[in-house]
């Protein structure tokens, strides 16, 4: 007699993936250019339905430039059997406070948003202060996806 769990695989509603989002800080950001796929960990907030994040200038900012469609991964994982992920997929836009009064408006909720996180964020004492590119993830899909070996 087998005492083996067979996991049980589910789809998270659009509410616990936004749940999901929210209560973690750390994600992976996927991105392509011409032939090349890649994937850096960032540091975020979820607020008000899309991903904050900053970063700092260099070749990645030049690619989202030109190619700014991305898939934003989050997961939980405590066991084998025992995760929940949710992506995101969207248009990342870089928010630059001096492109007019509607950027400047976005670049300052969105500081409020990553402030939430970290009170530091673009003062003195920031602990990334080359960090200066702030972002905004405009999520087109949210889906989530787990694994439970109870029940």
């Amino acid at each position: 007699m087998s005492t083996h769990v067979r996991p049980t695989f589910y789809r998270l509603s659009h509410d616990d993936a936004a749940a999901l989002l929210e209560r973690n800080h750390v994600g992976r950001l996927a991105f392509t250019f011409h032939d090349r796929v890649d994937i850096e960990p960032i540091s975020y907030v979820f607020v008000h339905g899309s991903v904050f994040g900053r970063t700092a200038p260099g070749t990645k900012l030049t690619t989202l430039e030109h190619h700014p469609w991305v898939a934003f991964e989050v997961d939980e994982v405590e066991g084998q059997f025992d995760w929940q992920s949710v992506v995101v997929r969207g248009t990342l836009y870089l928010i630059d406070p001096h492109a007019g009064e509607r950027d400047r408006e976005a670049h300052a909720r969105a500081v409020a948003a990553l402030r939430s996180l970290d009170p530091d964020v673009l003062t003195r004492d920031d602990s990334a202060p080359d960090r200066l590119m702030i972002f905004q993830i405009f999520p087109d899909e949210i889906t989530g996806r787990g694994a439970s070996s109870t029940g």
